[in-house]
């Protein structure tokens, strides 16, 4: 293995790399090799395993052949939480679904799945969430066993995302401001599509 910087990488081992940093960081486990082909999408093990050889002489990662659950990252990339982009604590804006940074909290939260977005707005500003706040999300698979009053990431088709108090009354959804100054979104609920409840806030000063 290499010692100090690892060597820069080719088009396809940064391609494996980069899929890699994201599996892992999502799953806390290393995937087989047979996902690794899917991914990459090639229908033989010995180009994956070619990639990973080379990923492991460059000092890009660990790896014990023939175990893919062996596999250790090692190199200067990004990781961590991804910032899948923006939600409106005012209005509601488009979301963004390219990852353009990444918040290093996995050793202190390990939720499953947790998501990052920047807060846009004033809205929430009564639950000590402001404009620039970035708040971590932990994903909602059963929206109705909610909480009433739980701090939501909602998305509102053909609208986008807000940052809002979840409500849920009968066939309604009603996405509540901390802000006296905007008035609650009602929509239909299955108009909506909860993406995430807060999980915490992370503030830069």
């Amino acid at each position: 293995m290499t010692t100090g910087s690892p060597e820069p990488l080719t088009t396809a081992q940064q391609e494996l790399y980069d899929w890699l940093t994201d599996y892992i960081g999502c799953h806390r486990h290393s995937p087989s090799i047979r996902q690794m082909m899917q991914a990459m999408g090639l229908r033989s093990p010995a180009p994956v395993q070619s990639r990973l050889r080379h990923l492991q002489q460059k000092g890009w990662l660990t790896w014990q052949e023939g175990q893919a659950r062996t596999l250790e990252l090692l190199g200067g990339m990004a990781s961590g939480i991804p910032v899948l982009g923006a939600v409106a604590a005012g209005g509601l804006v488009e979301t963004f679904d390219d990852v353009q940074e990444r918040l290093d909290l996995a050793p202190v939260l390990e939720t499953r799945g947790l998501f990052a977005l920047t807060v846009n707005g004033d809205s929430m500003v009564d639950a000590h969430i402001a404009n620039g706040d970035v708040v971590l999300m932990e994903p909602v698979q059963e929206p109705s066993r909610l909480r009433q009053g739980t701090i939501v990431s909602a998305l509102v088709p053909g609208s986008g995302t807000t940052l809002k108090y979840f409500h849920l009354d009968g066939g309604l959804v009603r996405l509540e401001a901390a802000n006296p100054a905007y008035a609650p979104i009602e929509v239909p609920a299955e108009q909506v599509q909860v993406q995430g409840k807060l999980k915490a806030v992370w503030r830069q000063v």
